[in-house]
């Protein structure tokens, strides 16, 4: 397998170890896609813990099929929106459209995500399996998306530590 050839080498790794070289750093906080990221990340959890809550009412219970059918549904778009949206922020920050070497594992995992979410989608447009077993499904890409989320967190925590250390260290060259 060929090494992957790149045209800016400013989206090359960064050599001390950190998630961000200073130039992604400066194209992160310019891009508008940052924002939109950092707005639609907890819309979409929000989305998630209400399905998650009617989904499992559903399956406690038997009933509210529909409007937790609509909340995967919507969980569904807000994934897909998030994934595209997300594309444009990996490419303004780090010149690929996706797997980005700071975010290669989030973004495979990302599309288990999306695999799963697209496949209760098909299911249902489809009238494949019962209602319970779509609604099991959509748990599963639920727990992916958990795994996910969590990824991306870590992520979040190790580029806000990068930038306290940085920030210090300035802070000492200053002193």
């Amino acid at each position: 397998m060929q090494a992957r050839q790149r045209s800016d080498t400013t989206a090359q790794p960064n050599p001390r170890g950190g998630l961000y070289t200073p130039e992604q750093r400066v194209r992160r906080d310019a891009t508008r896609w940052t924002l939109v990221q950092g707005v639609l990340a907890p819309v979409q959890f929000l989305v998630f813990l209400v399905s998650t809550v009617l989904v499992l009412h559903y399956l406690a219970t038997g009933h509210g099929a529909t409007v937790a059918t609509v909340s995967i549904v919507l969980k569904t778009l807000t994934l897909y929106t998030i994934m595209i949206t997300g594309s444009f922020w990996e490419k303004a920050v780090f010149d690929r459209w996706l797997f980005a070497d700071a975010f290669f594992w989030e973004d495979v995992v990302s599309f288990l995500v999306l695999a799963l979410h697209t496949a209760y989608l098909v299911m249902l447009v489809f009238a494949i399996g019962s209602e319970r077993t779509r609604m099991l499904l959509a748990l599963a890409a639920y727990a992916t998306y958990i795994v996910n989320a969590t990824q991306f967190l870590l992520k979040l925590r190790a580029a806000r530590l990068q930038g306290g250390a940085r920030a210090a260290g300035l802070q000492a060259v200053a002193v």
